[in-house]
């Protein structure tokens, strides 16, 4: 009787000292929940699952427990009794090896994949405090976002500053705008107040996404719903009249899991006559996770933008400071829709199937400068109201099978995307004033343009990657499109109207392969062989063409790099060396009568090196740079009966930089001070490169300090109130500069409220 009482208390002792601890481990920034994680205690560990919960089993009320992941700082806590414990992890800020989605449109490490890509974190977002696009992606190496004001802009990745489809814009994966209706405004289609992060691959994406990722394809990542329920609003404003309100609503309660956020911003006043603009963006995003295997993700967005349209200035305008634009009415409009549902499912261990049905409705209106042109009649000129619109209703379907052997997976997929497109253009009277202003217009019943293109693109993919060797892996990409417009002329066929009603086909191969090898450490080597296409548009193929004949442009990359991790991994380096080859570009070419042509006459080469640094010496201080050193250059062009063979591209800056020291005080708990210098250095304006702009550099300095609920900022861009010109072209009209902001100052406080436990 006395040995079973002994052994009943001390069963009762054991059962006291052993117990499991249940809890969820999330993201500190964005509150998401994080699977995949590692929780170990003395005596084993486990795993957080898809919705970032653990059960660690065995603990002892004395034992402590070690969470840890990539790209994150590893915590040891003491061990906390209830099944409520929230884990926050903290990302690290000089981490190269974190998980990204695009380079194979599935979760994979970096050091895994064959490409040169960055990604702007949600702390790199959540702290730069960016008014407009290209305040961000001008820190990625590589990157020109050219601010053209309001957020507008265009492009400059592995390819000079133009207006060209070379570039894919996405949102979760899926392109922003249908193929064939590029527009180089488009990112004023993307809602920052709903951002997680963005990923930018520089270089042909061909492989994967389709036509025009050619110079690069940007990701922009929304958020998902936080697993606690949080309530953010923010407000800012500057002192060159822009006002800007965000907010944001997010959080799970049970399987069901829902993120609202959006901004409104206002510009009255600014550094530049007639440069007024207001834009509406809202995001709704749900994810229903209903098994573990299982998650249902259905998102809309919805963007309201008017804005004034200013242009470029004359030389003597810009150097005199003189902002005061020559345009009085000319304006662009964006109306843009879009929604996405996705269902993923993995059947086992090594089978994941992924389907997303999309539909997008977009429509912009302008009045735009460009169109104007002076005629005989020093008082006059013509211009153009007009309008581009698409619907789109499109389906993706990728299937991911690992197999047992050389870690090998193959990706498969197909898409169809039938996006009907209008375009309609009337003339307008142009009334002009003895200084040169244009100051009304008087609208005509002149049509001249008037059109409907039924765009279908369908395509299928595959992509494999093995391990033939330890620490290397293959990767092989194969990607066919095809591409059919459906041209519909309501118009009779003229010179200007466009071609008689017609269908055209356009169909391309795609293929990457490439390989990376991993030395351990966070040190390693890439590689890779990839092809670009961009089809013609259809404002290039039908607008004021007797006879469509153009053919997509090809682009053919080679490209090497590696990483490399230094000083007990407080810092590392990225480098990218390439040579791209562009073939049937498509250029405008006079004829001998004097009139233009879209004809595919162009072959240009792009070769640079590309690089990222960040080093923290001390946990207070971040010091980041990037960069590119790039030749851009005509292997073959002609214009106007003269040969360009040799030149370098106009609009090419051969060194581009963007270097940012970050502090953050121990000592100061909350306070954050930042210092970035930005590097645009000289180009040619034009393609005889007979006249170049010197370049700018820009100083900005931002301020800003949180704690608990409350955040405040105060930013300075351009803070020594550099004169530059965001771009700068010339043409028989003339030289025109593109004025950049004078020195402005934003300031911003913000407001976050969070549940302490899940809903």
């Amino acid at each position: 009787m006395l040995r079973f009482f002994t052994f009943f208390c001390l069963s009762m002792v054991s059962m006291n000292a052993m117990a499991q601890v249940k809890g969820r481990v999330i993201d500190a920034q964005t509150l998401e929940a994080l699977p995949g994680v590692s929780i170990r205690n003395s005596d084993g560990g486990c795993l957080s699952d898809a919705q970032g919960r653990f059960v660690l089993k065995n603990t002892r009320n004395k034992d402590s427990i070690t969470v840890s992941f990539v790209g994150y700082a590893k915590q040891q806590l003491p061990l906390k009794e209830g099944d409520d414990w929230i884990v926050r992890l903290e990302r690290l800020s000089t981490s190269l090896n974190e998980v990204i989605v695009s380079a194979g449109r599935n979760k994979q490490y970096r050091t895994e994949a064959p490409i040169a890509i960055n990604t702007l974190s949600t702390q790199t977002i959540r702290e730069t405090k960016a008014t407009s696009l290209e305040q961000l992606l001008n820190k990625v190496s590589g990157v020109y976002m050219v601010d053209l004001g309001n957020e507008q802009h265009t492009m400059a990745i592995r390819q000079p500053v133009g207006y060209r489809s070379l570039f894919l814009y996405m949102e979760d994966g899926i392109p922003i705008r249908t193929v064939g209706d590029f527009n180089h405004n488009a990112l004023i289609e993307i809602n920052m107040a709903a951002l997680k992060t963005i990923e930018v691959i520089r270089g042909p994406a061909s492989s994967l996404y389709g036509s025009e990722a050619v110079g690069g394809a940007v990701n922009f990542i929304t958020a998902s719903p936080a697993l606690l329920r949080t309530a953010r609003i923010q407000a800012e404003m500057s002192d060159q009249g822009y006002k800007r309100t965000d907010f944001t609503l997010s959080g799970t309660k049970g399987k069901l899991g829902v993120l609202l956020g959006g901004y409104y911003a206002d510009q009255r006043n600014g550094y530049m006559d007639h440069s007024d603009f207001h834009k509406l963006a809202l995001t709704l995003k749900t994810e229903y996770k209903a098994n573990e295997r299982t998650t249902w993700t259905n998102s809309a967005s919805l963007v309201d933008y008017k804005t004034d349209q200013t242009g470029g200035i004359d030389s003597a305008h810009f150097f005199n400071k003189n902002y005061q634009s020559f345009h009085t009415f000319s304006y662009r409009l964006v109306k843009a829709l879009r929604v996405r549902s996705t269902l993923e499912h993995s059947w086992n261990a090594g089978n994941t199937t992924s389907i997303t049905a999309f539909y997008r409705h977009n429509e912009i209106g302008q009045n735009p400068f460009y169109a104007i042109k002076t005629t005989s009649n020093p008082l006059k000129a013509r211009g153009e109201i007009n309008s581009d619109a698409f619907q789109s209703m499109g389906l993706l379907m990728q299937h991911k099978k690992q197999f047992g052997w050389k870690q090998a997976a193959l990706i498969t997929g197909l898409s169809a995307d039938y996006s009907p497109a209008t375009y309609f253009a009337s003339y307008i009277d142009v009334t002009r004033n003895a200084a040169g202003y244009f100051t009304g217009y008087t609208k005509t019943d002149s049509v001249l343009t008037d059109y409907r293109v039924g765009l279908l693109n369908t395509a299928v993919y595959a992509q494999a990657e093995v391990s033939p060797v330890t620490r290397m892996k293959v990767t092989a990409a194969l990607r066919y499109d095809r591409m059919d417009y459906n041209f519909d002329n309501h118009l009779p066929p003229s010179a200007f109207t466009g071609a008689p009603g017609e269908r055209n086909f356009f169909h391309a191969w795609a293929p990457k392969v490439g390989l990376t090898y991993d030395f351990g450490r966070d040190r390693g080597i890439y590689a890779n062989y990839s092809v670009g296409f961009a089809p013609p548009n259809i404002s290039e193929l039908y607008r004021g063409v007797k006879v469509p004949t153009l053919r997509p442009a090809t682009y053919h990359n080679y490209e090497a790099g590696g990483w490399f991790a230094f000083a007990a991994d407080k810092g590392y380096i990225d480098v990218s060396f390439y040579r791209m080859d562009g073939i049937n570009e498509i250029i405008s070419v006079r004829l001998a009568d004097g009139s233009y042509e879209n004809q595919n006459a162009g072959a240009t080469r792009h070769s640079g090196v590309e690089w990222n640094l960040r080093y923290a010496p001390v946990r207070a201080l971040l010091f980041r740079t990037s960069g590119t050193y790039a030749e851009h250059s005509f292997i073959r062009y002609e214009d106007k009966g003269k040969a360009y063979n040799g030149n370098r591209m106009n609009g090419a800056p051969a060194l581009i930089t963007n270097t940012e020291l970050t502090w953050k005080p121990a000592f100061l708990k909350g306070i954050r001070a930042g210092v970035e210098w930005q590097h645009v250095g000289g180009y040619y304006m034009d393609a005889a490169n007979s006249e170049s702009y010197g370049g700018y550099d820009l100083l900005n300095v931002r301020l800003g300090y949180g704690r608990k609920r409350f955040e405040c900022w105060i930013n300075c861009r351009n803070v020594g109130d550099v004169m530059y010109a965001t771009i700068v072209d010339k043409s028989a009209f003339g030289k025109s500069y593109r004025p950049g902001p004078n020195r402005t100052f934003n300031l911003g406080v913000a407001y976050t409220i969070t549940a302490k436990k899940q809903g």
